[in-house]
């Protein structure tokens, strides 16, 4: 199963990311715990979802920001080590690359230490190097932290990108106690075609606590298709006047970072096999599962073979459907 020669361009966030093997608890002031290995690896969304249209078999390409230190050279290198077009990546002067620290403790959620860093510098404009024609995607990861993407300008490329015939997919981060999100969301989404908030996102953005709920609001508001990822509790999607919720496929869970940019990948592989919506559903709900399957972002995603397989054997009845 070869995919169409067709492309997909990546912008938004690029970081470098430090992976602690899970503890089983934090240290305690002055204290020191030892480990397995440290994960050092490109994470951010772009970075995230390309690696993993990569492990897909699907053309990507990123364009972002890095800054002019190692970190940076260190992003570039293993991207393109993993089969991801670099060429759109930047250099931010004056900024370092962005980091994060990603700490997990046996029975808790993550915890994050982070910086934006070049991440800052990415614009709207940064996406006039790139052509995408008839078939491709743009798709833009972490818009909400990207403070550069001034919301007109982005909206202007979305549309041009569609007039040419192009698909549209937007994610959001919404930053703790940010509430300028849905300001700066309203202008865009009238030029997305698919866009996959997680519920958590869904409801700061919305103010509506059930996922269905919330992506009736972004279709409102002018998003074509919505799909609310929920963690171990599913997603919904919400395509023309039909609304439909998968549960979670039943994975070993590891560490979760990176489930949300493989469910998108996911679900551009089958824009980009042009399968029913459906279809391209539940692909993406058992690639966004298999990233919770090993530390890292991207260790654990499936190959097409590997998730069709899962399907075969574990398909996923939708939980509610309406018309």
């Amino acid at each position: 199963m070869n995919p169409a020669p067709m492309n997909v361009v990546c912008l938004g966030v690029l970081v470098a990311d430090v992976f602690l093997p899970t503890l089983t608890r934090l240290p305690q002031a002055g204290e020191l715990v030892a480990t397995e290995d440290f994960l050092v690896q490109t994470g951010g969304c772009a970075a995230n979802t390309a690696v993993d249209l990569a492990r897909l078999g699907v053309k990507a390409s990123v364009v972002g920001r890095v800054g002019d230190d190692v970190f940076g050279n260190f992003v570039r290198s293993d991207l393109g080590r993993r089969g991801v077009d670099v060429a759109g990546i930047g250099k931010a002067s004056g900024l370092g690359t962005s980091k994060t620290v990603i700490l997990t403790v046996s029975g808790e959620d993550r915890r994050y230490v982070h910086t934006v860093g070049a991440n800052a510098a990415v614009r709207a404009e940064d996406l006039d190097q790139v052509s995408v024609n008839a078939g491709d995607v743009l798709y833009i990861g972490g818009y909400l932290v990207l403070p550069g993407l001034e919301p007109a300008a982005l909206a202007a490329r979305l549309a041009a990108a569609r007039h040419h015939g192009a698909r549209t997919v937007l994610d959001v981060v919404v930053p703790a106690g940010d509430g300028s999100g849905l300001g700066r969301l309203e202008p865009v989404l009238p030029h997305v075609d698919f866009f996959l908030p997680n519920e958590d996102e869904g409801r700061a953005l919305s103010g509506q606590e059930q996922a269905s709920e919330q992506a009736e609001f972004f279709r409102r508001a002018g998003a074509g298709t919505v799909v609310i990822t929920r963690g171990r509790h599913g997603a919904v999607m919400a395509a023309g006047e039909r609304t439909t919720s998968l549960p979670a496929p039943r994975v070993e869970v590891v560490e979760a970072s990176g489930a949300g940019d493989a469910f998108a990948a996911g679900f551009i592989y089958g824009l980009i096999e042009n399968w029913p919506l459906e279809r391209s559903f539940a692909f993406a709900c058992v690639v966004g599962a298999s990233a919770c399957t090993a530390l890292g972002c991207s260790a654990g995603v499936f190959t097409p073979a590997q998730a069709e397989e899962y399907l075969a054997t574990n398909p996923l009845r939708p939980d509610r459907a309406s018309s």
